[in-house]
């Protein structure tokens, strides 16, 4: 009798704990730091971007464009993962001059979740 009235109860306290229970299967690739940094204005133009995230990536699958004011891509076409640190993307640039710059990035996690998301940064005259 008493094997019966758990029953029910066993799929709800699976997923209240599943619910509780922070974990990987939940986790989502957020941008943690670039360089350069969000919103910086750097006095040397980079040759490569650098964006750090909270969870491992699969790199093959992400995404980065870089513009420059007028919209023209400047990024080289192609995203690196870091081999020390799956967190890591690196995105070769071309020659950048004096100006504001757009990053725009599509993450995909190890976990399969998508994430993105854009900002600027700035190359000093």
């Amino acid at each position: 009798m008493q094997n019966q009235m758990l029953r029910p109860i066993l799929p709800m306290l699976a997923v209240a704990l599943s619910l509780t229970i922070p974990g990987v299967a939940f986790a989502h690739a957020l941008l943690r730091s670039a360089e350069p940094a969000v919103g910086a204005t750097v006095k040397t133009a980079p040759q490569n971007l650098t964006l750090n995230f909270t969870e491992r990536l699969e790199a093959e699958f992400c995404r980065v464009e870089v513009t420059d004011a007028q919209g023209a891509r400047v990024d080289q076409g192609r995203v690196q993962g870091d081999p020390s640190d799956g967190k890591r993307l690196i995105v070769p640039l071309k020659p950048l001059k004096p100006g504001v710059y757009t990053v725009i990035w599509h993450a995909v996690s190890v976990d399969t979740h998508k994430t993105e998301g854009r900002f600027r940064f700035t190359v000093a005259q």
